[in-house]
């Protein structure tokens, strides 16, 4: 099987021709169970911070650094909202961010995740790209404005972005304090009416919800000013043969989603 067939390479009309960009799955890989790919065989897991073997990540590692430009810059990400300028970021460095962005032919823009949203952006004129790791407490404290924000300083022009890989709408259930943290950042009615629309009430339990981080994130870029967004299909959850899900597994592997310019 081809990486194009293990791995995810994003439908996302009006890319650039000079952008490269894919998400990793959880095949293709040598780690063993509980990182394996679900189905018997080595599983792809590049989080070296999950319990599995580091030559074993060192490994699905360089599977992946052989389909780039250049090795991916792996960030230590802590759901908060700080962008990294991948041109600040020397060799070896891992920088303690949530996203990056970069205007440099060669520079890989990386977020890892295993039911947090991935999100890529790109300007349409193929000079500046970036990555952003969207947990719902990134999202809600505006991790995704912080990245276009970051872009547009460094002279990106209009933008568009694809999701990548997350939790399903219909397997992400949480509690209120994940509703009343986005009702909080609303600036206005409009606000308040996308976010109750994003979260359903479970009948048989008081006080739960089922919580659309795609729906959300698509909301805040377009209030951002991001007006083409892609993606947004997939859940992580429900789909144990295809990607690592910690909310289904508890101890299990990460994958990447990765952008770039060639």
């Amino acid at each position: 099987m081809s990486i194009q067939q293990q791995w995810l390479i994003p439908h996302w009309p009006g890319l650039p021709d000079n952008i490269g960009a894919l998400s990793t799955t959880r095949r293709g890989g040598v780690s063993p169970a509980p990182y394996d790919d679900g189905m018997g065989s080595g599983g792809l897991n590049l989080g070296t911070h999950v319990g599995d073997q580091p030559h074993n990540v060192a490994h699905n590692r360089a599977i992946v650094r052989a389909q780039l430009p250049d090795e991916p810059v792996w960030m230590s990400q802590v759901h908060g909202t700080a962008v990294a300028n991948l041109a600040d970021v020397k060799p070896q460095q891992v920088p303690e961010a949530d996203a990056c962005f970069t205007t440099m032919p060669g520079k890989v823009c990386t977020i890892m995740t295993a039911d947090c949203l991935p999100v890529l952006f790109c300007d349409k004129q193929g000079r500046t790209v970036a990555a952003a790791h969207a947990g719902w407490r990134g999202l809600a404290a505006g991790v995704l404005e912080n990245t276009v924000e970051s872009m547009r300083a460094a002279g990106a022009g209009e933008l568009m972005a694809w999701m990548g890989p997350a939790i399903g709408q219909y397997q992400f259930e949480v509690g209120p304090d994940v509703k009343q943290a986005f009702l909080h950042g609303a600036r206005d009615a409009s606000d308040v009416r996308h976010v109750e629309a994003a979260f359903s009430v479970i009948g048989d339990k008081p006080g739960k919800f089922l919580a659309d981080i795609y729906g959300l994130a698509r909301y805040l870029l377009h209030r951002a000013g991001v007006k083409e967004v892609h993606g947004g299909e997939f859940c992580t959850v429900s789909n144990s043969g295809r990607f690592y899900s910690y909310r289904r597994d508890g101890v299990t592997g990460r994958q990447a989603t990765l952008i770039w310019i060639k």
